[in-house]
């Protein structure tokens, strides 16, 4: 009993072995199902790729989003704020028609 209440106790800092065994069978997963076996490492894209691909991972995805350019961010955002100026100037316009109704 002394045993497994010491296995229990919470060690900030210290991982536990069930979160040890997981990294290394994501990490493993990731690896045999990546494109680093050519250079036998482990990149951010096979993990990320994982978390996308994979249903058991799937969970991972927003912790391990794929890598795009800050340029294709900053365009991406500035779509995304042009589509909404549109929707709110459309609402807009609709919205005086019905009160002048």
């Amino acid at each position: 009993m002394l045993r497994l209440e010491a296995t229990l106790v919470v060690r900030p800092g210290v991982p536990a072995p069930s979160e040890e065994l997981f990294v290394q069978y994501l990490a493993t997963y990731s690896y045999r199902h990546g494109s680093g076996k050519e250079k036998k490492a482990l990149t951010y894209s096979d993990l990320s790729n994982t978390a996308e691909e994979s249903e058991t991972f799937q969970f991972l995805a927003d912790i391990l989003p794929k890598k795009i350019l800050a340029s294709k961010y900053l365009k991406m955002l500035k779509e995304k704020r042009d589509e909404d100026e549109e929707e709110n100037d459309s609402d807009d316009g609709s919205a005086g028609d019905e009160a002048e109704s």
